[in-house]
């Protein structure tokens, strides 16, 4: 019997654990084999590769379930005897609808290894396989659950030792250490398993081994990785022992109860930019964090985030639509959050994943939602779909202008005197209405804020002076001049000159300003006089800032 694990990836650089596990587990079973396929693949090709199995089991998400069941169709146009088999969260809940497809034979529900491996030992008669969704000529049967499968029994298992080491380089590496959550977010599939249970610790290290050795950027999949303080230190002082330059380690964390020998440990010992901190605020209204059945200190989430920040590069996710989360309430989560300034701040909209009990409760609060994966909000009775509208409108502009770090002092200049959420808000109005958000140039990205400011903020000197600063910082080689003329060649001779700067090696760039940049840049604080910005291009990397004063000089001279 062939069978094949698959499945169809978001991203060529994703990889998917799943798949790789149940391969190791059956792997001398004669016939079992595994592929990954993209969803951007062509579906002819895919279903071609698989015409020649007798089962294909598909890992289905809600970024791949649409496309994958496509697949599955023109698998059976091709052989009508070809069995196929689903799993994965997506199909764990409500999958009347996807078994009743003709080209759907079975459906495992939940955690895949126990059914799957009795899958393999009873095919074709798996009427009594656990946790098995099947057709019969009564109807649909759903069997038992399988007992909890016991992550001992994970010991000696190494998902990736069959992908090649190019391979697990130029991707995005996962490593589980445990499974379940111990919170109960109603918005979330992990809120559905409180019991948190662990992998074998010496296998755990043997795979984190591997892939620091063989890859470059390692994901941790645990819901909140740093449950246990001992734990966590301990993966913390084996990755520093063993990782390489090149790694960087991705984890999950619940900062309101990071303890404090974990912020020690990483302060006495972690170096800047090795890990990186994903942290789900979600919304500071407590209210709405209550109605979801979430705990959280913002304030205390707040001052771990700063504490750490200094080594840790974060992360942090909002989430737009959540019950009692009305449109002022969402402004004030979002501009309480941006002020940290973290490098990444991803605005989220409420999914309605399936199993979940917002999901399941929806009609409560007047909800709405594509009954098509995502599942997204539509509206509710907090937040009206144009008011959604606008603030998908001002995410994309969140994502443009600074996820992406194209304007990361004029954002921090706009937080400290105006409102940040309805200035990324008519950015993104005024960028639509000029552009497209996933198709435009550099310059179009510059040349659109600068003309926004142009026109609300026809005043502030200082805002599209930041502006043209952070144009000319993005550029490797010396860019197109915009928004500040240049001093004259004169004077930028005479300032080389003085600098004692090589001009034979690299270019320079010299902007007037009207404030000392270099004190805002320390401070954020606008000291406004006339000063030169020398910015150096070397042709391979961002432009430097050339002459960057003493901070206890630059608060001397202001005192």
């Amino acid at each position: 019997m062939k069978v094949l694990l698959s499945t169809l990836n978001a991203k060529y650089i994703h990889i998917n654990l799943a798949v790789r596990l149940l391969y190791e587990l059956n792997k001398e079973r004669e016939g079992l084999s595994w592929k990954e396929f993209t969803i951007k693949e062509d579906k002819d090709s895919i279903a071609d590769f698989c015409r020649e199995h007798d089962v294909v089991a598909f890992s289905c998400y809600i970024w791949n379930i649409t496309q994958t069941l496509e697949v599955c169709k023109k698998i059976k146009a091709l052989n009508p005897n070809i069995k196929i088999l689903l799993g994965g969260p997506e199909v764990s809940y409500d999958w009347k609808n996807v078994i009743e497809l003709e080209q759907v034979d079975y459906i495992i529900t939940g955690e895949g290894e126990i059914p799957f491996k009795e899958f393999l030992d009873a095919f074709p008669n798996v009427e009594k396989v656990p946790n098995l969704v099947f057709k019969t000529s009564e109807g649909v049967k759903h069997n038992p659950e399988a007992p909890m499968f016991d992550l001992v029994n994970f010991s000696g298992v190494r998902p990736y030792r069959n992908d090649t080491p190019k391979e697990l380089y130029n991707k995005v590496c996962y490593i589980e250490t445990s499974r379940g959550c111990p919170y109960k977010c109603e918005f979330c599939l992990a809120s559905l398993d409180n019991k948190v249970r662990y992998l074998p610790n010496e296998d755990i290290k043997a795979n984190l081994l591997y892939l620091m050795q063989h890859g470059r950027v390692v994901k941790f999949l645990d819901r909140t990785f740093n449950i246990k303080k001992d734990f966590t230190i301990d993966m913390f002082k084996f990755i520093l022992e063993h990782h390489r330059p090149e790694n960087v380690f991705q984890f999950e964390i619940t900062a309101d109860i990071v303890h404090p020998d974990i912020i020690k440990f990483i302060q006495d010992h972690v170096p800047a930019g090795l890990f990186r901190f994903e942290i789900g605020i979600q919304t500071v209204n407590q209210k709405a964090n209550l109605q979801v059945s979430r705990k959280q200190n913002f304030e205390k989430t707040k001052g771990i985030i700063l504490q750490l920040q200094n080594k840790i590069e974060m992360h942090l996710d909002l989430i737009v639509g959540l019950p009692l989360d009305e449109w002022e309430d969402i402004k004030f989560s979002f501009e309480e959050v941006f002020k940290i300034f973290a490098p990444e701040l991803q605005l989220g909209f409420l999914k309605f994943l399936k199993g979940t009990p917002v999901r399941n409760k929806h009609l409560e609060h007047g909800y709405v939602f594509d009954p098509n994966p995502p599942y997204q909000i539509i509206e509710s009775n907090y937040l009206s779909k144009d008011q959604l509208a606008q603030i998908v409108k001002l995410e994309e502009a969140l994502e443009i202008y600074w996820n992406k770090k194209r304007t990361i002092h004029t954002m921090k200049y706009v937080t400290s005197r105006y409102s940040i959420f309805d200035f990324m808000l008519g950015l993104g109005k005024f960028f639509e209405a000029r552009n497209d958000f996933h198709k435009h140039s550099i310059i179009d990205v510059y040349e659109i804020i600068y003309a926004y400011a142009e026109e609300n903020f026809p005043e502030d000197k200082i805002l599209k002076q930041l502006i043209a600063v952070d144009y000319y910082l993005q550029a490797k080689v010396k860019p197109k001049p915009l928004f500040i003329e240049e001093v004259s060649r004169e004077e930028r001779n005479k300032i080389i000159a003085e600098q004692n700067l090589n001009h034979h090696k690299f270019r320079y760039i010299i902007l007037p300003l009207n404030f000392d940049f270099h004190i805002f840049e320390k401070q954020q604080i606008i000291e406004e006089r006339t000063t030169n910005l020398i910015l150096q291009y070397n042709g391979t990397e961002k432009a430097d800032i050339v002459g960057e004063p003493n901070l206890d000089q630059l608060i001397t001279s202001r005192i």
